[in-house]
């Protein structure tokens, strides 16, 4: 009896172990078997999404060492995939977004000569330093990749002005929707949310969800970001503004610095994937420089102010579910006051259409799988 082809699914943060989970709980009733494999760049966080969707890996690495560079981070990567793609021999690996760990697998597979499958391909920003590392992470993975998954038909115009040839290109939709609607329906929205974010939620007026951690906004730009916050907290004593502030002590510092005291800004730690879809889903307004919440706060019909001068989700910049406001003291504040004092600003973002995704892209992502090896064909592809 032939056995069925095995997809390595390699993962090592929290957003990529998001967007593979609904693939990982798609394949199982498919022609393809999925091994899975974290690579120890977020385990904590990571630890915590799988449990979410029921995941247990079956292979790790550990590569996070204490202020290592990112050379020395994708050399671990590197080093360890080598062993790992031995012992496991998977007919082709699939890897997801943009991190550190995807260019590196890609590259570990591409020398193993594996074939290389790229979820979430194709997304691009224009500017190779922005964001910092991740323009370049999706570009060199796209580079070795034999199979091509675009969340949408932008993406896929993008890949096909590199000359990617078309056949080796799926519109899936993202899989960030599937996940989050997992989350929603069985009802983990909100388990595991702090304290003080729970108290934060239950207060009376509008509220604000506020994240912040790209490399690139590191230094003056935060520090704008979060003059910015605390001249509207300042300003509007009965909206609440809720801080889940990132673990990284150069973000940390430079947030609490200047947000501490105000008595409507709650900040608190990091929140596990679940207990965030709670926050999400309870909040009025986002203000992020993140990129998966540009996808998934519309989702949930939740305005989205882009705390970036650039983004590789222009979708959601076209659809009117975000706005790109720059990182200056200025940009962010006027935006900021404009949708805290316009209720129909709100109404008007938070009924525009989703682009990203219909909760089915997991179910295209298996069908474009079982066609590359073989045992089946692709389903149309998505279309926003």
């Amino acid at each position: 009896m032939v056995s069925e082809p095995t997809v390595l699914v390699i993962y090592g943060t929290r957003p990529e172990a998001i967007k593979v989970a609904p693939v990982i709980l798609a394949a199982r009733d498919s022609k393809v078997a999925v091994k899975t494999l974290t690579t120890g760049q977020h385990p904590e966080m990571v630890a915590a999404v799988n449990e979410v969707f029921g995941i247990i890996p079956d292979a790790s690495i550990d590569v996070m060492r204490p202020g290592q560079s990112l050379n020395a981070l994708a050399a671990r990567v590197l080093e360890g995939l080598d062993e790992k793609l031995a012992e496991l021999k998977p007919d082709a690996i699939m890897v997801e977004g943009d991190t550190t760990t995807v260019m590196a697998a890609a590259l570990a597979a591409f020398n193993s000569h594996i074939p290389v499958v790229h979820l979430e391909a194709g997304l691009r920003s224009g500017n190779l330093f922005l964001p910092f590392p991740e323009e370049a992470n999706r570009r060199l993975a796209g580079q070795v990749a034999s199979l091509h998954l675009a969340p949408t038909p932008a993406s896929r115009a993008n890949l096909l002005r590199e000359n990617v040839d078309p056949k080796l290109i799926a519109v899936t939709g993202n899989t960030v929707i599937d996940a989050l609607h997992y989350v929603v329906d069985s009802g983990q929205a909100g388990q595991g949310l702090a304290p003080e974010f729970a108290a934060a939620l239950a207060r009376d007026g509008l509220k604000v969800l506020v994240t912040a951690h790209r490399r690139e906004s590191w230094g003056q730009p935060l520090h704008e970001m979060a003059r910015a916050v605390r001249a509207s907290a300042d300003a509007h004593p009965e909206v609440t503004f809720l801080l889940p502030a990132h673990a990284n002590p150069q973000v940390r510092e430079t947030l609490t610095e200047v947000l501490a005291g105000a008595a409507n800004v709650t900040i608190g730690d990091p929140q596990d994937y679940a207990a965030f879809a709670g926050l999400i889903k309870g909040v009025d307004l986002v203000l992020t420089d993140s990129g998966g919440i540009q996808e998934e706060a519309p989702a949930l019909g939740k305005p989205v102010l882009v705390m970036r001068d650039t983004t590789e989700r222009p979708e959601a910049i076209a659809a009117g579910t975000a706005r790109l406001v720059g990182t200056t003291y200025e940009s962010v504040h006027s935006a900021l006051e404009g949708m805290l004092i316009s209720q129909e600003a709100r109404a008007v973002m938070s009924r525009a259409v989703n682009p990203y995704g219909d909760g089915h892209a997991a179910e295209r992502v298996v069908a474009a799988l079982e066609e590359l090896l073989g045992v089946g064909k692709r389903l149309p592809d998505f279309a926003a």
